[in-house]
């Protein structure tokens, strides 16, 4: 069964006039366009909607049935028609966003606060996962737009640099690295690493740093959680790699200290997009909040 709603439209038109001729006036059709359209839905429906009384069409118990159905998909689509025209010059709807931790805890929410602030008929839904979970759901069109802290992986996507971050080494207050505040490669090698799972962005940028300064090292723990490593560190159970963002209040109270290393730690943050020939106007409203807490050239 193939029903358009055209049809519809007409069936509805119809069933309120009671006749062919007012109802095609009124949908500006040609009388014989209006009766095809009824014939045609009655063919589908495989019996008649209508009873025939002169020039009349009164709905039989069959399309007394269907009329409030009827009624309801067509205001629908009405419904979706006009957010479609208003949504085009203002942001309408809802963006579904993914973030990985640091950004997704530590950075979006405010960003998000504002959004809401500045749109109301807009909604941001903000997914945090890992680097990998994100970039994987703005492939597949889950997600509309990605933050990531790691290195992109999906070619197709596109990648546009958006802030600078740091990754710190921590210990807690009790590690035998608290007092000197220093590490050598051979410390590096011989620790407890309290790290995050595969797929991280932290410790892929960890990792990457580790093997250009030759370092093997090995995880004591892995943990899904950037609160959790920092626990575990606080507790003595090892050292960890946490953006500085994320562990920035722990040093500040002294409930961990920043060991300095000759690692190179930096890294950037990416905004990973599909590409497309056209974005809507609540994605560029998004993007261009973001733009404003941008800190590259």
């Amino acid at each position: 069964m193939a029903i358009t709603l055209r049809q519809l439209e007409i069936f509805e038109k119809v069933a309120s006039c009671a006749h062919v001729t007012q109802a095609s006036q009124e949908l500006l059709l040609t009388q014989s366009a209006a009766s095809m359209a009824i014939a045609e839905l009655e063919r589908l429906a495989g019996a008649p909607l209508f009873e025939r009384q002169g020039k009349r069409l009164l709905l039989n118990d069959r399309g007394r049935r269907i009329l409030p159905e009827v009624r309801q998909v067509l205001v629908k689509v009405r419904t979706i028609e006009r957010f479609l025209d208003e949504s085009v010059a203002e942001p309408k709807g809802t963006l579904n966003l993914g973030a990985s931790t640091t950004i997704g805890n530590y950075m979006l929410p405010a960003i998000v606060g504002e959004f809401s602030r500045l749109y109301p008929s807009a909604r941001a839904l903000l997914q945090v996962g890992n680097a990998q979970q994100i970039e994987t759901g703005v492939e597949r069109g889950e997600l509309d737009l990605g933050l990531i802290e790691g290195i992109p992986h999906i070619p197709s996507l596109t990648a546009t640099p958006w802030r600078r971050d740091e990754l710190v080494v921590i210990a807690g207050t009790g590690h035998a690295w608290a007092e000197e505040k220093r590490a050598t490669p051979g410390m590096l090698k011989n620790a407890s690493w309290i790290m995050r799972e595969k797929g991280s962005g932290t410790r892929e940028i960890f990792e990457a740093a580790m093997e250009k300064k030759g370092v093997r090292f090995s995880i004591a723990l892995e943990l899904g959680h950037t609160e959790a490593i920092k626990k575990a560190a606080e507790a003595g159970l090892g050292v960890g790699c946490l953006s500085r963002m994320a562990v920035q209040r722990e040093l500040d109270n002294g409930w961990l200290v920043e060991v300095a290393t000759p690692l190179n730690l930096k890294r950037t943050l990416i905004i990973l997009t599909r590409e497309s020939e056209r974005m809507t106007t609540l994605l560029k409203a998004f993007l261009a909040l973001l733009q404003q807490s941008r800190d590259l050239g």
